[in-house]
């Protein structure tokens, strides 16, 4: 007699409860009578599902998901028209903008493969990109401009956990890499909900502190890095949960490690090396090293990917210049896991880091009032791309430099001063 054994999942599903849990109640703080607006892969529905209960159980009024497929994107690729590859679904975002004009909250589910149109045409691939932007930017504007409260959660997607565990087996590799979104995200502990509280109360206090500091520039040395980022006119650090224009206090990304704020685009000098690959549109970028004058890059490098990394250089003005300086402790959970995962939202959280691209409006005092003009005048960034790098590592020391050119230790071999 045979007994029929439960399917084993390799995701543990106690644990996506919580994780579903602190997206809804911490991620976005959702509000009773709020709508909620979901993307997502087709492979975390799982999640989805979950989220979308317990957004219902807290009072949601609408919940719509739009989900993305590999497949379907591949075959695009595959026997698109040509001329399509510079179109978007402009319709699509300018309803997600009106939504979110509306106070309706966003919530993104990563997990696409980041390798998936590697072996694309990469000038298909940058069209679209680039022609994806331009629609997006109405309803990224209100994101970036913090107009609704957001957030990023992942779910460890088949064909991502084999790229970050290529030797194991597809259901272990799945279960690694939930076991490290899990534990990234504060959701393997008895109660998440409070070690998230204890965690947003040390970012702030290291923000606090950076603010008290009020710093005219940074100072980054380390192999291959001698980089100083002036930091914009009355910017203003920010770290774990903050407040959105609609008076929502939420934590955009889980998860988080970083303190950051916006650099003066017109004052960035010297050279930098990244420390950890960059996934980009399906494309790795290894070994970047870039030089700036006036804050603008003026040389570019990297040992693969370098194409990819010229085109996305060339998007705009601005994408030459810096939108964001961020400090992580190299002793951060993600880090200390040794994991690559090819993905930001955790490669970014391993690591001190740059971004290309557009500023946060809301990384400058009262930056809610400001206008574009005004945030344009104290030194902040405007662009289509906002994309993140790592410049940190256990090698690499940080001094803030003052007004009168005296300086104060901030990091030493990666950790806080």
């Amino acid at each position: 007699m045979t007994s029929a054994t439960p399917n084993h999942h390799p995701v543990d599903h106690a644990k996506l409860e919580k994780l579903a849990e602190v997206a809804v109640r911490v991620g976005l703080q959702l509000q009773a009578g709020q709508d909620l607006l979901i993307t997502a892969p087709v492979a975390a529905m799982p999640l989805v599902r979950l989220i979308t209960r317990e957004a219902y159980k807290a009072g949601a009024g609408l919940v719509s998901t739009f989900y993305s497929d590999e497949e379907t994107t591949l075959a695009r690729y595959e026997y698109g028209q040509e001329a399509s590859f510079d179109r978007a679904a402009t319709w699509l975002y300018e309803g997600m903008a009106k939504a979110f004009s509306n106070n309706t909250a966003r919530l993104a589910i990563s997990g696409d493969n980041p390798m998936l149109l590697s072996n694309q045409d990469p000038n298909k691939v940058a069209r679209a990109n680039r022609a994806n932007s331009a629609a997006y930017k109405p309803a990224l504007e209100k994101i970036s401009n913090f107009d609704t409260n957001w957030n990023i959660v992942s779910y460890p997607n088949p064909s991502w956990a084999k790229l970050v565990f290529p030797n194991d087996p597809e259901a272990i590799a799945v279960a690694k890499l939930a076991k490290a979104i899990f534990s990234a995200s504060r959701v393997d502990v008895e109660d998440p909900i409070a070690a998230w509280a204890e965690h947003n109360a040390n970012l702030h206090k290291r923000s606090a502190w950076m603010n008290g500091q009020r710093f005219a520039a940074l100072h980054f040395q380390g192999p291959g890095t001698d980089l100083t980022v002036g930091l914009a006119d009355g910017h203003e650090w920010h770290g774990g949960a903050s407040t959105a224009k609609n008076g929502i206090t939420c934590n955009p990304n889980i998860p988080t490690e970083e303190v950051f704020t916006t650099p003066h685009a017109l004052r960035v000098e010297g050279h930098v090396s990244s420390t950890k690959p960059l996934s980009h549109q399906g494309t790795l970028i290894d070994n970047i090293q870039v030089r700036f004058e006036g804050g603008r890059i003026i040389e570019a490098k990297a040992t693969r990917g370098e194409e990819v990394l010229n085109k996305v250089l060339d998007t705009d003005e601005g994408a030459r210049r810096l939108g964001e300086v961020a400090l992580v402790p190299h002793s951060s959970p993600i880090s200390a896991s040794g994991i690559l995962f090819y993905n930001t939202l955790f490669d970014e959280n391993a690591s001190c880091h740059i971004a290309l691209g557009q500023c946060y409006s809301k990384c400058f005092i009262d930056g809610a009032t400001l206008s574009q003009e005004q945030i344009k005048a104290q030194g902040g960034n405007s662009s289509l791309i906002h994309i993140d790098w790592m410049i940190g590592s256990d090698k690499v020391d940080i001094d803030g430099i003052n007004a009168d050119g005296s300086r104060v230790p901030v990091m030493r071999k990666g950790e806080w001063a």
